[in-house]
């Protein structure tokens, strides 16, 4: 098997990757501030279920709740049926949605309480001040940490063939198991490196920007 003929096999899993990648963070980026919020409520019921779920999800393997996602409601009795590129993104959005909340509560709970009451004296509603005075603090203060989990994201998409999802290490799995050619696997990591490259230059021009902003 050429080369280029590799290359254009694991280029389609890639693709594969690319999609869990970007659909979990629309997914997970929002969803993860909803449950911040949930986390954050002064409801003590609401906060415990919602750090009891936080809790459960970042304490289990991803790769447990991918199997979960697929194959629970099957095992439950429940006539429903995953797609298994949809269960990967299920799961993937839930896992690290919990992550990201708890990224955001640390930034939301590191602005002082001053500039909440000053919001306050100034006669703006709690919407208000989040929106216009927390909000952007918080988003400067937590790049890096959320830069690190988004990097972590780009290797984990290669979980999903975990339920024979054809990704990019999959991709190179099925041309070693028919063509008994090992260098495929090693050729991969030049797909990650690129990757990771890439995000993290988008992160750090991220970040640069955000500077002009000393909160």
């Amino acid at each position: 098997m050429s080369f280029l003929e590799v290359t254009m096999n694991l280029a389609k899993g890639f693709v594969t990757t690319l999609q869990i990648f970007g659909i979990t963070l629309l997914g997970a980026l929002p969803l993860g501030l909803l449950i911040t919020f949930g986390s954050m409520s002064k409801l003590k019921p609401v906060k415990w279920i919602f750090k009891v779920f936080v809790w459960i999800i970042r304490g289990t393997p991803l790769m447990l709740q991918i199997i979960l996602v697929f194959y629970g409601p099957g095992l439950l009795g429940l006539d429903i049926k995953f797609d298994r590129l949809l269960a990967v993104i299920v799961a993937f959005i839930i896992n690290y949605a919990c992550y990201f909340s708890e990224i955001y509560r640390g930034g939301i709970e590191s602005i002082q309480k001053g500039q909440y009451e000053a919001g306050q004296v100034l006669g703006m509603t709690k919407t208000q001040i989040f929106f216009r005075v927390v909000l952007f603090q918080v988003i400067k203060r937590i790049v890096p940490p959320m830069g690190n989990e988004i990097i972590t994201l780009v290797k984990d998409t290669s979980l999903a063939r975990v339920i024979s999802v054809i990704e990019l290490v999959k991709s190179a799995q099925d041309i070693i198991a028919q063509k008994s050619i090992i260098w495929p696997l090693f050729y991969v990591g030049a797909f990650y490196l690129l990757f990771t490259g890439i995000v993290t230059l988008l992160l750090n021009f991220a970040e640069k920007k955000m500077n002009y902003y000393q909160g």
